[in-house]
């Protein structure tokens, strides 16, 4: 299994909000399957960071062409690279 780190810019589009619910729905399956550490949005919600465990970046952006923010244009990505924590 393979870390990734990523990093989500809002754009402070409405369509976001909507998808909220949906969008925390998705990332506590995901958490419940293993695959997603942890997650969460930086506290002025100008974005998010997601650690992710997962076989590799193709099934990485498998689950972000799942996730309902990627269905409204609610992010861009940041960054996203493989972590390996040491801690």
């Amino acid at each position: 299994m393979t870390r990734f780190v990523l990093q989500m810019a809002f754009d402070g589009d409405p369509r976001r909000l909507a998808a909220r619910p949906a969008h925390r729905e998705h990332l506590r399956a995901l958490h419940a399957d293993g695959r997603l550490v942890t997650a969460g949005p930086w506290a002025d919600d100008s974005g998010a960071l997601h650690v992710y465990e997962v076989a590799g970046e193709a099934e990485l952006r498998e689950i972000l062409r799942a996730d309902p923010y990627t269905a409204v244009h609610g992010y861009e990505i940041a960054l996203l690279k493989e972590w390996t924590p040491i801690l």
